[in-house]
């Protein structure tokens, strides 16, 4: 049995589902909807213990950027 994450209970969406999509546009989707830095922290922790992929780690900080001037 997985346990639940509270990205599933925000929105649905644990991060392997956001991270490990069949397509680049589908990760890419699901890291423009991470909808708050609880979120974010656990996609990057994901991202770094699973596939530590550049270019994601990149698109996380800018999410992270917009998040950050939406509370502004």
């Amino acid at each position: 049995m997985q346990q639940s994450t509270r990205s599933e209970s925000t929105d649905g969406l644990p991060p392997e589902k956001r991270l490990e999509a069949p397509s680049h546009r589908l990760v890419e989707a699901g890291i423009a909807t991470i909808p708050d830095m609880e979120t974010l922290r656990e996609c990057v922790g994901y991202e770094n213990t699973h596939q530590n992929r550049t270019q994601i780690l990149r698109r996380l900080e800018w999410r992270a950027d917009e998040l950050r001037a939406d509370e502004e």
